[in-house]
């Protein structure tokens, strides 16, 4: 899904004419993920570069799965700023998981900069087959009564 938001440049200039000037730390708008399912599991990758890898936290809460990573800014001492286009602060991304997944066996991992969260379905979920019962009772004649 492409996101569009037509107010972005509004508020880029607001900001500016408020007064916030480059290299301060802005707060990130998302945090981009591919989510794909692959066999018994969903596959969450959430891209989160230059992120500290022990301020990531992922959680599951009351059904909700909430992804949540910092990155901090190099200091402003003795800086001058050319360019500042890349977002500190506190990254956050929460998503509903339905009754078809395990909560409780949910893992993740952080490599190069991407989060990877696998998210088992639970097995009252998964396809199953359904046994079919015959009645082994031999099969019964019925006859119309004439009134």
């Amino acid at each position: 899904m492409l996101r569009f938001d037509p107010f972005h440049d509004i508020d880029t200039v607001a900001r500016q004419l408020l007064g916030e000037a480059a290299g301060t730390t802005r707060a990130p708008r998302f945090m981009p993920m591919d989510l794909f399912r692959a066999g018994d599991h969903y596959v969450l990758n959430a891209d989160l570069p230059g992120v500290d890898p022990g301020s990531v936290d992922v959680s599951v809460d009351n059904g909700t799965l909430t992804l949540r990573a910092q990155r901090s800014t190099p200091s402003d001492e003795g800086v001058q700023w050319i360019a500042s286009e890349r977002f500190a602060g506190t990254f956050m991304r929460q998503l509903s998981l339905g009754d078809n997944v395990d909560a409780d066996k949910i893992s993740a991992t952080y490599n190069n900069g991407v989060l990877s969260v696998t998210i088992p379905i639970a097995e009252k979920a998964k396809p199953r087959r359904i046994a079919i019962s015959g009645s082994s009772s031999q099969p019964k004649t019925i006859e119309a009564g004439s009134s």
